[in-house]
């Protein structure tokens, strides 16, 4: 088999063998919407089957493997929400490596990316350590929840703007589900900073018109259906494209992460 099946004791999975699967975008809305809590929503994400290319590339993947990782068993598939669940900050990413996430099953977990973000939120006073080799590694968030705009591995890091629109009702009832505690939205990246916009659109906030471009260090106020004011905040992704090459510095993300802060 080429991913993990559930129920089978891998660290931090929460579906069973019986946890319903969405199969199209319409199923992921229903089980999305009758997930009552982030344990159930996190349970039904990881066995979601609604893309078919995402599904054929997450699994070859597995399958495949990189020769670094050859003796490892890969997860192989989606990759749920991970953090604090009464968080005030939601961190939103793209989508999980091919052999960061996808091996390991947790967001940022096995790869330079989870390196960074991690080392920021260790900083920033939201994370228990440093470092994510892996999911049972002890990594805790306090006061941070990490959420992918897309959950699946795709392609060239590139999901289509179907896959995105597939995926965006899990995202709709994680932000849902989070409202009551959230201050700030980190948006690491362009497309995670439009995903974030278009979900809480359709969800019924008020976002400023014309929408907020995305920039590092953007900011916009924006606004839940029961009236609370919540900072949406961008920040370059943390790809090894924008760090190598200094795009991204230690200190352009503890500056943006020192504001969410600051909304608590």
């Amino acid at each position: 088999m080429s991913h993990v099946p559930p129920g089978s004791g891998w660290p931090g999975d929460r579906a069973t063998p019986q946890t319903p699967v969405a199969r199209s975008a319409a199923g992921v809305r229903r089980l999305a919407a009758g997930s009552g809590d982030l344990a159930t929503l996190d349970a039904r994400s990881t066995v979601c089957r609604a893309c078919p290319r995402l599904v054929d590339w997450r699994e070859h993947v597995a399958d495949v493997k990189r020769r670094a990782f050859a003796e490892e068993t890969y997860w192989g598939r989606p990759a749920a929400g991970f953090g604090d669940p009464a968080a005030h900050l939601l961190v939103v990413g793209l989508a999980p490596a091919a052999h960061g996430a996808n091996r390991t099953g947790r967001l940022f977990t096995g790869d330079r990316s989870g390196d960074w973000i991690f080392a920021a939120l260790h900083r920033a006073g939201y994370a228990n350590q440093a470092t994510s080799v892996a999911a049972d590694d002890g990594l805790e968030l306090t006061g941070a929840r990490i959420v992918p705009a897309v959950r699946c591995a795709p392609p060239d890091n590139r999901p289509t703007p179907d896959e995105r629109a597939a995926c965006a009702g899990w995202l709709h009832r994680e932000i849902t589900l989070l409202e009551p505690t959230t201050t700030a939205v980190l948006a690491l990246g362009g497309i995670a900073w439009q995903a974030a916009l278009v979900a809480l659109v359709a969800l019924g906030w008020q976002v400023p018109r014309p929408r907020p471009a995305f920039g590092h260090g953007a900011e916009a106020d924006v606004t839940s259906p029961g009236g609370r004011t919540v900072r949406l905040i961008g920040s370059y992704h943390v790809s090894q494209q924008n760090t190598f090459t200094g795009r991204l510095t230690e200190a352009m993300l503890d500056d943006v992460l020192a504001r969410c802060r600051a909304t608590a």
